[in-house]
């Protein structure tokens, strides 16, 4: 039996636009050969901005000349970063009318991405896109590392030592010295059918005293992957017995939400004491492969 690390952890007016379309970029866009709502490489290169080197998408900005900038960095600007002449607030309604039928690639391409989309769906997408860059997921560390999927587990391994991870699929979380006072975090990770995934106690004092725990597992991959999953919490002694069982967050999710709406095993301190032995709570955890099918009819019961 193992002990889970805990990580103790404190918680205490819009300006008037003016319409202009660029001669000089409608000039290049007629000399282009293109076809019907693709995105040539000449093309993209008319709607990527000089400063973030994104793709400008509405509403977009121009300089006097006719040079873009995207909505983001205009604010920033002073003058145009590519004639430093004025900026003034001025929008090429031309390039907008282009953008909105055209397709985009994700803003994730140089990782990975392969898709393509209109206007409406790009943010939506680049928001889930797998090949977005993932944030650490330990709670309570301020660690600041950022980077892809696969890269995650190698992140942990590293910069995360003291987590201790355990192999197969029925392993007992336990989690030590849970009346320490204030909020805290007890991290384990568990491996079983090539996954690796977070187990989560979370610990938070209300301002009115009340103590309440939250458990949760988290599978570091993706929620394609997540889905093939569901994880089982068992709390058991003493006669007693406290169940739950979801389907596992996934790295894109993140455990903050759920713990925030009560969506994982949420229980209170006068609970916790039913079922600790001498301040250490031991929680059974099942990892188990099922269907997808199987794991939506589980998330309709709860």
């Amino acid at each position: 039996m193992a002990q889970a690390v805990s990580q103790k952890r404190g918680r205490g007016s819009s300006t008037g636009e003016t319409s202009s379309a660029s001669s000089s970029s409608t000039n290049q866009l007629t000399t282009l050969n293109t076809t019907p709502g693709t995105l040539t490489d000449e093309l993209a290169a008319l709607f990527e901005c000089p400063v973030c080197f994104e793709v400008v998408l509405p509403p977009i900005m121009q300089c006097q000349v006719g040079h873009l900038v995207c909505a983001s960095c205009r604010p920033k600007l002073s003058c145009c970063p590519t004639c430093r002449g004025t900026l003034g607030n001025i929008r090429n309604l031309a390039m907008e009318k282009v953008a909105n039928n055209l397709m985009f690639p994700c803003k994730h391409k140089a990782t990975g991405c392969r898709m393509s989309l209109g206007l409406n769906e790009k943010a939506e997408h680049e928001e889930i896109c797998e090949f977005r860059p993932y944030s650490c997921p330990c709670p309570g560390a301020s660690c600041s590392w950022q980077g892809q999927l696969d890269k995650v587990m190698v992140h942990l391994q590293h910069a995360h030592k003291n987590i201790t991870t355990l192999n197969g699929e029925d392993i007992v979380f336990l989690a030590t010295e849970i009346n320490l006072a204030g909020a805290v975090d007890w991290v384990m990770m568990q491996s079983c059918f090539g996954h690796h995934f977070m187990l989560v106690l979370e610990k938070q004092e209300k301002n009115d005293g009340h103590t309440q725990f939250f458990a949760i597992v988290q599978l570091i991959g993706s929620r394609k992957q997540a889905e093939h999953f569901a994880y089982r919490l068992e709390l058991n002694g003493n006669r007693r017995r406290l169940i739950w069982e979801a389907v596992p967050r996934s790295s894109h999710e993140g455990v903050a939400s759920a713990i925030m709406g009560s969506d994982c095993l949420v229980f209170d301190n006068s609970i916790a004491q039913h079922f600790a032995d001498n301040g250490n709570l031991g929680i059974n955890v099942t990892i188990s492969s099922v269907s997808p099918m199987k794991n939506q009819a589980l998330c309709l019961f709860h």
